[in-house]
């Protein structure tokens, strides 16, 4: 339940918050970069689940980018640009470029175009081991993905809802990432409406107590699922996961 982490990498910053918007509204991470230097620092600050890279980047070139990440990285590249010729394409898939976009495009295609790239990336890596269960490891917890329970540190074990499983699924895949609480409804779709943010502000601040009256020391004072002020909740703590 990983929140995708999408990287928008474009030097027009109107079309930059245009796409950010676009994809935070659809459940995922948008981050935003402009050259080559924001984004090899994003690269190397945290995990970066696709790049959405435009082609012309004022001085640099999203080409000559693409073929200098293929040298070291893995993470799917759609590349984004007005240029639409089919040289042009093939340009793109030649410097190992994962899908093109032509602009203008509609934003609606372009989120599905962006699950087809993840869902495919997904499934490459996970085919070889499609029959293990992960197990995750925090803060002398347990949680085991096949039995789906919860182990405290002292060995007993914990009963958690549906809901609260839910939760600390998406928390265990995005340990010391601040999280929103809108980012964390709809990965949960806890309401299954997303036009009332107070709404699904106040349910996800009622499940995240619950959780933490079940799995911290002190739940006035948490240690693991912290509040992270001006934005929602982050999980504090190392998170090992081992495939069963």
């Amino acid at each position: 339940m990983a929140i995708p982490r999408i990287l928008v990498v474009d030097d027009d910053p109107d079309m930059r918050q245009m796409m950010c918007e676009f994809l935070r509204r659809n459940a995922c991470i948008a981050l935003p970069a402009a050259s080559e230097t924001d984004v090899r620092q994003h690269l190397s600050g945290g995990r970066i689940d696709l790049i959405l890279l435009d082609v012309m980047l004022g001085d640099e070139n999203g080409l000559d980018i693409c073929r200098s990440l293929r040298r070291d990285q893995d993470v799917p590249i759609i590349m984004v640009s007005a240029l639409s010729a089919d040289h042009q394409r093939m340009a793109g898939y030649e410097v190992g470029a994962d899908d093109y976009i032509a602009k203008p495009f509609n934003p609606g295609l372009m989120m599905a175009r962006v699950r087809a790239v993840l869902s495919r990336a997904k499934r490459s890596s996970s085919l070889t081991y499609r029959r293990r269960i992960q197990t995750f490891a925090f803060g002398g917890w347990v949680y085991d993905g096949k039995q789906d329970e919860v182990r405290s540190p002292q060995g007993y074990l914990v009963s958690l809802s549906r809901r609260e499983t839910g939760l600390l699924k998406v928390l265990l895949a995005n340990p010391h990432i601040p999280l929103t609480r809108e980012e964390i409804a709809l990965a949960l779709d806890v309401t299954g409406d997303h036009d009332k943010p107070d709404a699904t502000g106040r349910a996800i601040d009622v499940l995240v107590g619950r959780l933490r009256s079940k799995i911290e020391a002190d739940p006035k004072t948490p240690e693991m699922i912290r509040t992270e002020r001006g934005v929602g909740y982050v999980f504090a703590v190392d998170v090992t996961a081992t495939d069963a």
